[in-house]
């Protein structure tokens, strides 16, 4: 992983290059201030202050940097981005002020997932270092970016390399570097404890077997906090078997589980002063002898049958038995993430993940922090009466609606039968992915919905 406490340090006057942050509506007064030769450089290149666009001035054998943003006295996580990925290598610091929420851009703008390229895409340019003020909140911004980088390359990492045994060793590695406990269920147990997780997973290859994934931490009598993650490491779709387009990016199944892992990351990093209890059910959808079928009736471990309509809305079903576990601890709070719908994505699009949640102040506390760190969400609706859609003849309910609208309410109707009542609950159908590269945010696997939750849990639990 990028090395990102070497990207930003403590500025205590060593030698820096200066970056001046200029917007459009300021660019004229700052050119007032500035030298003829400056002036002359900035209008032959044509600079206007635009966001993602910079210049860079001559100073001798060194040199200064104006880059464009949209507001000079409010950075945005990404307004510094692009400066990180094309700067060439050295130490820099802001003219005037501290890059406070920008940090995150200018670290992610270096991390590259290069673990199958046989030369580094970034070269030998060597590292871009930004001095900061505010020494107090580096390690926090590293947390942040190394938790959303954690996110992108366990979705990047092709199935073949990251199945459920893999999922499991990256929990137990966050155990091990922190003290905390882990538990598998397998197996046997599996099979009895937790049905519809065995029979999603149970027509995948040897190594690849199904089992459910739980980290312990914080103490017993601080608030319970339920973090689930849908972890579905290749989805085929089952014997419903999905098109070969629809089949080409389901390595990033797993991408609830990536965010519920670097979830649990940051909050044991930032010792927040709750009982964390991570939950990851970790699947192989796959076609085989022994996979589960259409019509196939399922008692969850709640006791609740299930009709399989469909296998390829299998995210739901191991999630079910999750989050049944998760409501027995009786915790103050669960939020699950996953890659549940398509129909999330054609609502919503790639950039803004469906957020569902049981409480009216838990979800306006989510749009809050989510707007404190521009980090978007939109919440959708718990509508009752499309539980009827869910309806079977033979069962309590089937795992998937008889009509094509509403998908994603109707998964998130399904998932809320499985959610103790009383209990508040928040739900994120997610893409995990970016099918656009911006500054900062690669093509590929993405956390969106991360560092909201994070900041709504710090406002929850520090402040108390």
């Amino acid at each position: 992983m990028t090395d990102f406490a070497s990207l930003i340090a403590a500025d205590r006057g060593q030698p820096a290059r200066i970056i001046h942050l200029v917007d459009k509506d300021g660019l004229a007064e700052w050119l007032k201030r500035r030298s003829a030769d400056d002036r002359v450089v900035v209008e032959a290149q044509r600079f206007t202050g635009r966001p993602g666009s910079f210049v860079t001035l001559s100073r001798g054998s060194e040199f200064e940097v104006a880059a464009g943003v949209k507001d000079s006295r409010n950075l945005s996580p990404w307004c510094l981005a692009k400066l990180a990925e094309d700067l060439p290598a050295g130490t820099y610091k802001l003219a005037e002020g501290d890059p406070s929420a920008a940090a995150l851009g200018w670290l992610l703008g270096q991390h590259r997932f290069d673990t199958y390229r046989s030369k580094a895409e970034d070269g030998e340019r060597g590292p871009r270092v930004l001095l900061t003020g505010d020494a107090a909140h580096i390690d926090e911004g590293v947390r942040l970016a190394e938790a959303t980088a954690l996110v992108r390359d366990l979705v990047n990492t092709p199935a073949g390399d990251l199945g459920p045994a893999e999922l499991e060793q990256a929990v137990r590695d966050l155990a091990s570097a922190s003290g905390a406990r882990v538990e598998v269920t397998n197996g046997c147990s599996l099979d009895e404890g937790f049905p519809l997780i065995a029979a999603v997973g149970r027509a995948a290859g040897a190594g690849r077997e199904p089992r459910l994934i739980e980290l312990h931490w914080g103490k017993p009598d601080h608030p319970r906090v339920a973090i689930v993650g849908k972890g579905v490491c290749f989805d085929s779709g089952g014997l419903d078997l999905k098109p070969a387009a629809g089949m080409r990016l389901m390595k990033k199944d797993m991408g609830g589980a990536g965010h519920a892992l670097a979830l649990a990351r940051l909050i044991i990093g930032a010792k927040l002063p709750v009982h964390l209890h991570l939950l990851i059910p970790a699947v192989e959808n796959a076609v085989g002898g022994d996979a589960f079928r259409p019509g196939d009736i399922i008692k969850s471990r709640k006791g609740l049958f299930v009709e399989i309509d469909n296998t390829d809305a299998e995210g739901r079903l191991i999630l079910a038995d999750a989050l049944t576990l998760a409501g027995e601890g009786e915790p103050k709070l669960i939020v699950d993430f996953a890659t549940l719908t398509g129909a999330a994505r054609v609502a919503l699009g790639p950039e803004l993940p469906a957020l569902f949640a049981n409480d009216e102040d838990l979800a306006s506390s989510f749009a809050q922090s989510a707007r404190d760190v521009e980090d978007p969400l939109w919440r959708m609706p718990l509508w009752d009466p499309y539980e009827e859609m869910l309806k079977s003849d033979v069962a309590d309910f089937a795992n998937s609606s008889n009509t094509p609208m509403a998908g994603c309410i109707t998964a998130a109707m399904f998932l809320k039968r499985f959610v103790p009542d009383g209990t508040e609950w928040a739900h994120f159908d997610t893409y995990a992915w970016r099918d656009q590269p911006k500054p900062g945010r690669p093509k590929g696997g993405d956390a969106l919905g991360l560092r909201a939750t994070f900041d709504l849990l710090k406002r929850r639990y520090l402040q108390q």
